[in-house]
């Protein structure tokens, strides 16, 4: 079969590989789509978690194309999902109840061969069906909209929250909508690319506000002056630690400060511990996901959350080069996907 594969950071290539061999409780599914994340760019550039060699691709969805001699509640041809996550089931966390932090965390895609391919093999588990009015571009999506169901349990959203959200990239947009429809009274999204945030005026979920990069006091004025008093909510969807920090400015007493978006493992911020104590301010980390699937396919499949205009680009596995400097340029480019 033909794979995306790493032989070190930054270094890739189109091979053909073996068809991986299907184990007994395991599904090999065929690769209809496969969304790039940001997290990819991290992987391309050897600053996550990664080892290589690796066929990165952690938001894939297809068909079933062979099941395991032990596997009956799939067969060829389903339509499906697959949570990417793999957990040892044995170690400190796991068997404390807190998979997520699992010691020998396993994921399709960042530790292991993954979906920028034309085969992946799952364990069947980990593998959802989905509905056949839901499209396999809408499906690719599961994956993020996961982690922002996760978020939003780590958030823990109260009705009438006002919430500030800094970015508004794809899994920024997904969240968004969860926001709005777990509870966020007002919801003001911030970012420096117009077209991104007239897709969340066009879902009538936000309030928008354009970063000024050359002036950031423009639009602290404009923030500051929609809600005086500060905002319940902070959250940083943009993976820059400049904006990490600049959260605590419109913080109120009390608010919960939200690291959602993924930065460098090297980047520092300064805060003030006082003010963390004598406010009261919750500080809030949100790493992926686990056991989130079958909500976020619930929420993709009833329109909760709405995606199709979330996609901007689509490539071919042999043309992934040019879709990786796409998110990487970021030039009118929200969520691009790769067709194996």
């Amino acid at each position: 079969m033909k794979a995306l594969v790493y032989s070190n950071p930054k270094e890739f290539s189109i091979q053909e590989v073996d068809i991986p061999k299907c184990g007994e409780n395991q599904v090999i599914i065929k690769v209809k789509v496969c969304g790039i994340c940001k997290t990819d760019v991290h992987i391309h550039n050897g600053k996550f978690i990664s080892k290589f060699p690796l066929t990165p691709g952690h938001e894939f969805t297809g068909v079933v194309e062979e099941v395991g001699s032990k596997v009956t509640s799939f067969k060829k041809g389903d339509r499906v999902v697959a949570d990417n996550t793999v957990l040892c089931g044995e170690c400190y966390y796991c068997r404390r109840n807190q998979p997520l932090y699992c010691e020998n965390f396993h994921s399709l895609g960042v530790t292991g061969p993954g979906g920028f391919a034309e085969y992946v093999l799952v364990n069947q588990d980990k593998v959802f069906k989905i509905k056949d009015h839901l499209s396999f571009d809408e499906a690719a999506f599961t994956e993020p909209t996961a982690c922002a169901i996760h978020g939003m349990d780590m958030i823990d959203i109260q009705n009438g929250d006002n919430v500030l959200m800094f970015g508004a990239g794809p899994t920024g947009i997904i969240l968004a909508q969860l926001l709005r429809y777990g509870g966020a009274g007002n919801l003001v999204a911030a970012a420096p690319s117009k077209f991104k945030l007239d897709i969340l005026e066009d879902l009538g979920i936000a309030q928008t506000v354009q970063i000024d990069r050359n002036d950031e006091s423009i639009h602290e004025k404009k923030i500051k002056s929609m809600f005086p008093k500060g905002f319940d909510v902070i959250i940083d969807a943009t993976g820059a630690a400049s904006v990490t920090e600049a959260c605590f400015k419109y913080a109120k007493m009390g608010s919960k400060i939200v690291v959602y978006g993924v930065c460098d493992e090297s980047d520092r911020i300064q805060v003030s511990p006082y003010e963390i104590f004598s406010k009261e301010y919750k500080i809030i980390g949100s790493f992926a996901q686990t056991h989130c699937f079958d909500r976020a396919i619930n929420t993709l499949e009833t329109g909760i959350v709405k995606v199709n205009n979330l996609i901007s680009h689509r490539f071919s596995l042999d043309d992934y080069a040019k879709g990786l400097e796409t998110v990487i340029s970021g030039k009118q480019s929200i969520k691009v996907l790769i067709n194996p």
